[in-house]
């Protein structure tokens, strides 16, 4: 999960300071997520979620679909 983090940001040519910022929250905190120092509060996957335009499912790997769910 914490790879798959960090290659999202990545690939959106942003920093942690950008995503943290996006998150509400200082990029030492964000950093902690993607090295798997700590766990990710549900709240905040789904807006990493809803940020890259993808599933929690695939943030958490559970999936290689990288496609969003249809809104309700």
């Amino acid at each position: 999960m914490f790879k798959r983090l960090r290659e999202l940001r990545e690939d959106k040519d942003l920093n942690q300071s950008k995503v943290a910022q996006y998150l509400n929250m200082s990029q030492t905190g964000y950093s902690k997520y993607e090295t798997g120092e700590n766990d990710i509060p549900t709240k905040v996957l789904i807006d990493l979620a809803k940020f890259y335009n993808t599933s929690v499912d695939y943030i958490l790997e559970l999936t290689d679909e990288m496609k969003p769910y249809r809104e309700n």
